[in-house]
């Protein structure tokens, strides 16, 4: 027995914790039937995916990445008996498939590639949305551009009809795609909520942090058990947006105190239809609660002392 063999297993499934890379942790199990064991135990874990599927070759064990390229070598060696193919398309793997042994996942956090939106150069919109069943709340900040102001001018509020109109527009539209961008994200994850009973927290971010969906075991309950009755509806891309009420604030020129100035600042707390709340002080808890640091949330801050708008909107 060497000294590696004398570490008890729950000091090296701890270890193992720490990595919480799944690709990494796929990798560690081709070093040795104890690894193999054990890296299956880690309970919590992040998942880096380029797109939904994920190339087979991306998570590729070394021993099997060495046998694909000794073929390829031996396949060299016979170039007169070879006719060049139309290119196959690398096979995927879903999230499902990739995380297909781990059965003690308690806290999953799943990162995509890039966002949905598709913005001006200067313009941004984050959402956080939490989903049951169907959405249960999102926050959403959004602004037309960012810049630094060193002078001392203070908010501006002044704005004709017609500017508070094409804004109010604007802000609508921002509120739709990030529902509509949250949704997608939480159909793409059915299949793991319905798999992975054991979970109590899931988190899915865009890689470029423009949105983050988050289910906790509650939630993931609730789902797994109304999914059938979701099934029958038939096939489509997104969760369905039930309706929803939305409170939302604005500013025509929101001035930071670290200098940066938004113009067309704007906080959208969306909740479903029908779901009791205590307005302004609900809205400052989810709010703060979804962005709490950086410059995102000194403008919840800022924003949160507006005046409010209450909008309605169907079911899509």
């Amino acid at each position: 027995m060497d000294a590696f063999d004398a570490i008890p297993d729950p000091l090296v499934i701890d270890i193992l914790n720490k990595v919480r890379d799944v690709k990494t942790l796929i990798r560690c199990r081709s070093v040795s039937k104890r690894f193999n064991s054990l890296a299956t135990e880690s309970d919590s874990l992040i998942l880096q995916l380029d797109q939904i599927g994920e190339s087979d070759s991306e998570i590729d064990s070394p021993i099997v990445s060495f046998f694909r390229s000794l073929f390829k070598s031996i396949h060299g060696f016979f170039p007169l008996f070879y006719r060049p193919a139309r290119p196959a398309e690398i096979p995927t793997r879903t999230p499902v498939q990739i995380l297909a042994g781990f059965n003690r996942i308690r806290n999953l956090e799943m990162e995509f590639h890039g966002g949905d939106f598709k913005l001006g150069k200067r313009a941004a919109v984050k959402w956080k949305a939490e989903f049951g069943r169907s959405l249960k709340s999102c926050v959403i900040v959004a602004f037309r551009s960012a810049t630094v102001n060193n002078t001392s001018a203070i908010d501006g509020d002044a704005e004709t009809d017609s500017e508070f109109v094409s804004g109010l527009k604007t802000r609508v539209v921002w509120t739709i795609s990030a529902l509509m961008a949250a949704s997608t994200r939480h159909y793409q994850i059915r299949d793991l909520v319905k798999e992975h009973k054991e979970m109590e927290k899931l988190t899915v971010r865009d890689g470029d942090g423009e949105g983050t969906v988050v289910m906790n075991a509650a939630g993931m309950k609730e789902y797994r058990e109304t999914e059938a009755r979701v099934d029958e509806k038939g096939l489509r891309e997104r969760t369905v947006v039930p309706n929803v009420r939305m409170s939302m604030r604005h500013a025509p020129s929101l001035k930071l105190k670290s200098g940066i100035c938004l113009e067309a600042a704007t906080l959208v707390i969306v909740r479903p239809s029908g779901v009791a709340s205590d307005g302004d002080d609900d809205d400052v808890e989810l709010a703060t609660e979804a962005f709490s640091d950086c410059m995102y949330g000194e403008a919840v801050t800022a924003l949160l002392k507006r005046r409010r708008n209450v909008l309605e909107m169907n079911s899509f």
